[in-house]
């Protein structure tokens, strides 16, 4: 068979293909730790699941609006206004099957063939590879940790060609877990003002912050940058609702008809029942509390963490601000970072995602969304294999 030259230049995705080796190993009696997945290990809360069971037993299960619920819609527009300042209302707003879908959307109904999209490395698996199924190039921009992993307007103005398109923002960052400050967030929306081109925030971490960062949505810098934003986000992380798939994108009216035509071609409306469980995410007062407890747990996981890599000899990191992930150096170890998460994985029974999957061979993502008797353990086996050596 001959498989489409589109599909044929895109690799499946490194950080499903590990947790899945993971998981099999587990299942042939191996005691794995693993590092690897990008989702909370807590369960959905509680009122979040009996309102979709509500909703159910409400019948709440036929076809509904491609964009989305209504009521869903106007509260993520709410929600929108209230937290991040971004003045939408629910016509500005598609509701997709998880986050991934509302970035693939947006790419797609944007990107024509030969369109530059700029991404900063280390990036999330998916940016480059959706902008290829999109016939665009992407454009990648290598950070270092000098600056924390992050890129700087100098970069991004030198990035800029006659056939930038689109840049790709994720703050807070996976897998580096680096949270642009206000100031920074300001200063690229200049340079994105000045070139006129389109920008797309990936927020999906934005409640998970520690230490008092702060997080600012670019489309809140200005009417002007907010007229070229498309602010990606969803309930998985912060909601810990990875398996419902919902997500949602926000952006200027035209666009999201676009995004809606190509939705209402692909997968159509988004689970029914699933939305009124996301809408009680939004709506009730439970929800903050929810989201602090699981804040407060990754925080004390990501101090330990922190520690005991500072204390194994030749690796490194940055501390991060936001998200879940502490991406580690191992340049010192001699060791790519694929061969050194193979044998680490078939040797001491780690998980943790390469480096080169987001771009950056020199290190390696531990994610942090495990318990913390998994989280000594594994690290306890990560100290012995680099000290082998």
């Amino acid at each position: 068979m001959k498989i489409s030259a589109r599909v044929g230049q895109v690799p499946p995705s490194m950080t499903l293909a590990i947790s899945a080796k993971a998981k099999a190993m587990k299942a042939q009696g191996v005691d794995v730790c693993s590092f690897s997945a990008g989702e909370p290990d807590f369960g959905t809360p509680k009122h979040i699941v009996e309102a979709a069971k509500q909703a159910l037993d409400e019948g709440k299960t036929r076809y509904g609006p491609v964009a989305g619920e209504l009521q869903l819609r106007e509260a993520i527009a709410e929600k929108l206004r209230t937290d991040n300042h971004i003045d939408y209302k629910a016509e500005n707003v598609q509701v997709t099957n998880g986050g991934k879908q509302s970035l693939f959307n947006a790419i797609l109904a944007l990107i024509d063939p030969g369109d530059e999209v700029i991404v900063p490395a280390p990036y999330w698996v998916s940016y480059p590879e959706i902008v290829k199924l999109a016939e665009g190039v992407p454009v990648i921009v290598s950070t270092t940790a000098e600056t924390q992993f992050k890129i700087t307007p100098e970069r991004l103005k030198a990035a800029i060609s006659p056939k930038t398109k689109l840049f790709v923002l994720n703050s807070p960052s996976n897998p580096t877990g680096v949270v642009y400050t206000p100031e920074e967030i300001r200063a690229l929306a200049e340079v994105v003002r000045e070139a006129g081109i389109w920008v797309i925030s990936d927020e999906i971490y934005e409640k998970i912050l520690y230490d008092g960062a702060e997080h600012l949505s670019i489309a809140a810098v200005s009417p002007e940058l907010r007229d070229r934003t498309i602010t990606s986000n969803g309930f998985a992380k912060a909601f810990s609702m990875t398996g419902w798939r919902v997500g949602y994108l926000a952006a200027p009216v035209e666009l999201i008809k676009a995004t809606s035509t190509l939705q209402s071609h692909s997968t159509s409306n988004v689970c029914t029942f699933a939305q009124f469980g996301a809408l009680a995410a939004l709506q009730s007062p439970q929800s903050p509390g929810c989201i602090e407890e699981m804040r407060s747990s990754f925080a004390k996981r990501r101090a330990y963490i922190l520690d005991r890599v500072a204390s194994i000899p030749g690796l490194s990191a940055p501390k991060p601000d936001g998200a879940f992930y502490v991406f580690i150096d191992i340049a010192s170890t001699g060791l790519s970072s694929m061969e050194f998460c193979d044998r680490l994985l078939e040797e001491y029974h780690v998980a943790a995602v390469p480096g080169i999957a987001f771009g950056t061979d020199t290190c390696l993502r531990l994610s942090y969304a495990t318990d913390m008797a998994a989280i000594e353990k594994g690290l306890d086996r990560l100290e012995k294999f680099v000290r082998s050596r």
